[in-house]
């Protein structure tokens, strides 16, 4: 059970308390937002279930980026940091935030993470959230954008199951999509999906092992930093990250 957003329990986290968490929340996010966007750092939240490829994305990404742009990885789970172990291991600063029991990660986890990770070199920070369709959708954690790692593994009616996610998430990417053939899963119907619950559906085929649809999100992720605001940058502080 998390501790902070209590899974929908009404019993353990009342309404009151749960927006007043909400509202702690918003305002650090704003703050990360600030100083994130003022640097020229494109933030990107991935969120996504358990074993939905995030990780083996963010691989991809690094790969497709290498000598083009600089990228660090913040990466959360409930325990170990096998996740940031990968990679680093392909040349990737990673910090890792494990949450212990919370099902998602906050705006504060994210910003203490910051303090202690070289952002200010970063052309993108992506953020790995704890793998969860439920609880990381409702935190805003300072990003500019939420993109959700949806597998083919994982049938068709994922976004009809769990809507707020998807709700909330800017780009679909529909991982491993390798396995398609061996499997009774129609993409229409997923496309079908999204398009009841995504107020703009955008939907990308990847797949991190043969590097389908590769080309395609690094392009979707190029043309979304170009339109950064550069007035969102000059507002912010650029002469580092202070405090009172």
């Amino acid at each position: 059970m998390c501790d902070s957003c209590g899974c929908g329990d009404p019993n353990l986290v009342s309404v009151e308390v749960h927006d007043k968490i909400l509202s702690v929340n918003d305002r650090t996010a704003g703050h990360n937002r600030e100083h994130l966007a003022g640097g020229g750092v494109f933030a990107v939240n991935l969120m996504g279930s358990p074993g939905a490829g995030k990780t083996a994305v963010l691989e991809a990404t690094a790969r497709g980026l290498a000598g083009k742009r600089r990228l660090g990885v913040i990466a959360g789970d409930l325990e170990t940091e096998r996740d940031a172990d990968r990679l680093r291991a392909v040349g990737v600063p990673a910090a890792a935030i494990t949450t212990g029991s919370a099902c998602h990660l906050d705006a504060e986890m994210v910003h203490k993470a910051l303090h202690q990770f070289p952002w200010r070199e970063l052309d993108y920070l992506f953020v790995e959230n704890v793998g969860n369709l439920v609880c990381p959708a409702v935190y805003d954690l300072g990003q500019a954008v939420n993109v959700v790692a949806l597998s083919v593994t994982e049938g068709e009616d994922k976004p009809l199951k769990y809507p707020v996610m998807f709700r909330k998430a800017d780009l679909v990417l529909l991982t491993k999509t390798d396995l398609l053939p061996y499997l009774d899963v129609k993409v229409e119907a997923i496309e079908e999906a999204l398009a009841r619950t995504m107020p703009r559906p955008q939907l990308l085929k990847l797949s991190a092992r043969t590097g389908e649809g590769v080309a395609e999100w690094l392009a979707w992720l190029e043309e979304r930093r170009a339109a950064l605001s550069p007035a969102a940058r000059a507002q912010a502080p650029n002469q580092g990250h202070q405090h009172a």
